[in-house]
């Protein structure tokens, strides 16, 4: 016959390792239900950000034609994209700002890059091209509305 004492230890030793068991295993469904939850929610932020890059792509002025041909004078401005994909003027005008070194007003660019302020249908063509680079993302506009560089 066994010793009960030993027979005491094989017991105790078998109802720890059933606790370690049990443990593991709940341990093991909620890691994997967790996995699951991130690949869905990996899931749910591909699509979203597929439909905002469509979202995005179709909101963009369509180009204009000229000659026949699509053009868009100011495109938006991507990662890694220079100014010198720009139209000379608004090239200036991007410079103009950048050279400030502080935020301005559309009549301190125009100052800059040769514009008759002192008539206002002058300084409102500049006006607008602030306008549309600010808007495809090449300067910001601060809310007193001076313009100044993207950070």
């Amino acid at each position: 016959m066994l010793d009960p004492e030993l027979l005491k230890r094989i017991t105790a030793r078998r109802d720890e390792l059933d606790e370690l068991e049990e443990q593991l295993a709940k341990q093991l469904a909620e890691v994997r239900a967790e996995r699951d939850e991130l690949a869905v929610a990996d899931s749910v932020l591909e699509r979203i950000a597929g439909q905002l890059a469509e979202e995005r792509a179709s909101a963009r002025p369509m180009p204009g034609q000229v000659g026949g041909q699509a053009v868009m004078l100011v495109p938006h401005r991507e990662p890694g994209q220079e100014e010198d994909t720009l139209p000379r003027d608004y090239q200036r005008i991007i410079t103009a700002v950048q050279r400030a070194g502080r935020p301005v007003m559309a009549r301190e660019v125009g100052e800059a890059v040769g514009v008759d302020i002192s008539v206002k249908c002058k300084l409102e063509p500049l006006r607008g091209k602030l306008l549309r680079i600010v808007d495809r993302g090449w300067l910001r506009k601060l809310p007193d509305g001076r313009f100044t560089t993207r950070l």
